[in-house]
């Protein structure tokens, strides 16, 4: 079972509404929240090392999270993969975007997550597709 984490600066109904959608799949994916799960505000060091343990993969719009070397080392050495949603602007995506990026993009989050532990991808608004980083 491939277990999917929505960030908590994503809506948690985007991981409730695909944990719902994805159920009659039956095909081995789980989509949760980290804020539901470990609490809105968790360290991430917290809650990383728990995902790796799970082989988890996170989908996010902080890409700081990559640019800080300290984070990006805790993801890589706990095997966690990582999607970047990143934003148009600062304020980050509306709910609605929010929404419209995750759905578009959910076949090839699904495809690259039988990718071997650690990735990290990429895209943007305009993007068609992920790019690795």
């Amino acid at each position: 079972m491939t277990k999917i984490y929505i960030d908590e600066n994503l809506s948690p109904y985007i991981a409730d509404g695909l944990g719902i959608l994805e159920s009659p799949n039956n095909d081995d994916f789980e989509v949760l929240s980290i804020g539901k799960l470990f609490g809105r505000g968790a360290q991430d060091e917290d809650w990383i090392p728990k995902i790796g343990e799970e082989r988890g993969v996170v989908i996010t719009q902080d890409i700081n999270i990559h640019r800080s070397r300290r984070q990006r080392e805790l993801f890589e050495k706990h095997g966690v993969g990582i999607f970047f949603l990143t934003p148009p602007s600062k304020n980050g995506y509306t709910y609605w975007e929010q929404v419209e990026q995750v759905i578009k993009r959910w076949r090839d989050i699904k495809k690259k997550c039988r990718n071997k532990r650690t990735f990290a991808f990429r895209c943007t608004s305009k993007s068609s597709e992920f790019e690795g980083m």
